[in-house]
């Protein structure tokens, strides 16, 4: 039997005179058949996704979705992956950014921003950037790494800084001509911070900002040493040259080694979190890049989720905005919103444990999840932490705030998503995982905003009611009302913060 035959599924050809059984053959693709070969093939071509834009931000020509220049405008009015880099993105808080360029012109002080992850500080930093720039200032912007070093970020600085700025040469000196910078006047050797103040100390006709951003990263204590020594020389020479040093930290001494020698030559700022007014004007200055609007209902949603994170804000706010594109609108309604809202709660369960996945769902079985969404709020700009006063905050009620109190040690003690924490403010409870925070305020704001919205029944004409004994709540009413109570904005730990 041949292989043709094999593949075809024929039977071989029976010797002479004996029955066979049917025979196979394939028949001839007609033109019909082709046509239709043809257009089945160019149906599943159709339906392959690709990318809508090519990798030079064009739109692809093999796309014909009417909305496709929309997307790409709104991809770019909100990122929240990536930082604010362009300052008509720039919502709010000029007056933080204008406190920093005070202290750094004004006052010739160096600046150190720290807060939580997300609330909008490497942003901050591309603004201020700009803004010396065009104040011709020589900018060198460093992000920090895990294994960064002093030699070697201060080499690339003094690369950055034109040798003309230096008082020993002058702008027509061949050496300068030639595009020499800093760099070419250090040492071969190691690298001190005297030896660094030595050489920024002949700087002339110029100032410069070094930027070391995600600071917290570094993890080398002798590069933290260098640089608080850094700032020291630097100050007590009068050099033109100013460091901001931005990082994730609850408090400046966790950002920074040697505070005290270096305290009254810094400017320390924590970042705070945004008010209602600018994540308002952070959603408005996207309407405008983007051409997709927010129905009032869906930017008060925004808001609400948001909680005064500018992360959050551009997230719904990107992820709604597509939602409305896909049913072929660029009016986004609260219905995109809340699409928005799960699409963040399935990113962020996916970078939280299996086991603290599972335990998030049995307290969602218990009826204690909300509540500890509603924390978790609280917690979220204060260093994940939050304590019994804001459980007094959130329930006016002595009996139930002292019975959520008891839920919550009892948690923390079984290490149950929750852990005690002792410091300067007393005793407090930070919850065991960072996306823990985020997942679990959606949540609660997500119930919250939703039920606002249902409308509220007509009351009911009752009989009279005969008058009863009044009884002493027992401990499982008193969870019913822990778990229905209205929820109070998480503002105490904010109050704390700032």
């Amino acid at each position: 039997m041949s292989w043709i035959n094999r593949l075809l599924g024929r039977k071989p050809k029976p010797a002479q005179g004996v029955q066979s059984g049917p025979v196979f053959s394939v028949a001839p693709l007609t033109a019909t058949g082709r046509d239709d070969a043809k257009a089945k093939k160019a149906g599943s071509a159709a339906m392959f996704p690709r990318f809508q834009s090519t990798a030079g931000d064009q739109l692809s020509p093999r796309i014909t979705d009417r909305f496709a220049a929309t997307r790409i405008k709104l991809r770019s009015a909100f990122t929240p992956s990536q930082p604010i880099t362009d300052r008509r993105m720039f919502a709010g808080r000029t007056d933080v950014l204008t406190t920093l360029i005070r202290s750094l012109e004004d006052q010739r002080v160096h600046v150190i921003m720290y807060g939580e992850r997300g609330i909008g500080k490497t942003s901050l930093v591309h603004v201020l950037t700009q803004a010396a720039q065009d104040a011709r200032y020589i900018v060198v912007y460093c992000s920090c790494g895990a294994g960064s070093n002093f030699e070697e970020i201060f080499r690339a600085v003094a690369a950055d800084i034109p040798l003309l700025f230096h008082s020993g040469f002058a702008p027509t000196a061949e050496q300068a001509e030639r595009g020499g910078s800093l760099a070419d006047l250090l040492p071969a050797g190691p690298l001190s911070p005297r030896t660094v103040a030595d050489l920024f100390a002949k700087l002339t006709g110029t100032r410069v900002l070094v930027v070391l951003d995600e600071f917290d990263v570094c993890e080398n204590p002798e590069f933290r040493r260098n640089i608080a020594e850094l700032i020291k020389n630097l100050s007590d020479r009068s050099i033109r040259t100013q460091l901001v040093i931005a990082g994730v930290a609850a408090d400046l001494t966790e950002l920074v080694e040697h505070i005290p020698s270096i305290r009254r030559n810094i400017f320390a700022l924590q970042v705070p979190k945004m008010t209602a007014a600018e994540i308002s004007h952070l959603v408005e200055n996207g309407e405008e890049i983007s051409g997709v609007a927010f129905d009032r209902s869906a930017l008060d949603f925004i808001v609400f989720v948001a909680n005064g994170s500018p992360y959050l804000a551009s997230l719904l706010s990107h992820h709604s905005g597509l939602a409305a594109l896909d049913k072929a609108r660029t009016k986004v309604s609260v219905e995109d919103v809340s699409l928005a809202v799960d699409q963040a709660l399935a990113e962020f369960r996916g970078r939280i444990s299996k086991h603290a996945q599972a335990q998030i769902d049995q307290a969602a079985k218990s009826g204690v999840r909300h509540v500890l969404g509603v924390m978790a709020g609280a917690a979220l700009f204060n260093n994940g932490r939050f304590d019994g006063r804001d459980v007094d905050a959130l329930y006016p009620s002595a009996a139930t705030a002292a019975n959520f109190k008891n839920t919550v040690q009892e948690l923390a003690d079984k290490g149950v998503l929750l852990e005690a924490h002792d410091d300067d403010y007393g005793k407090g409870y930070k919850f065991s995982e960072e996306s823990v925070l985020p997942y679990l305020w959606i949540l609660a704001a997500q119930k919250r905003f939703l039920e606002s919205r249902k409308p509220t029944p007509a009351p009911e004409k009752a009989a009279p009611e005969k008058p009863v004994a009044e009884k002493t709540p027992d401990k499982a009413s008193e969870k019913a009302g822990a778990k229905d109570e209205p929820v109070a904005a998480p503002v105490r730990a904010a109050a704390r913060q700032g």
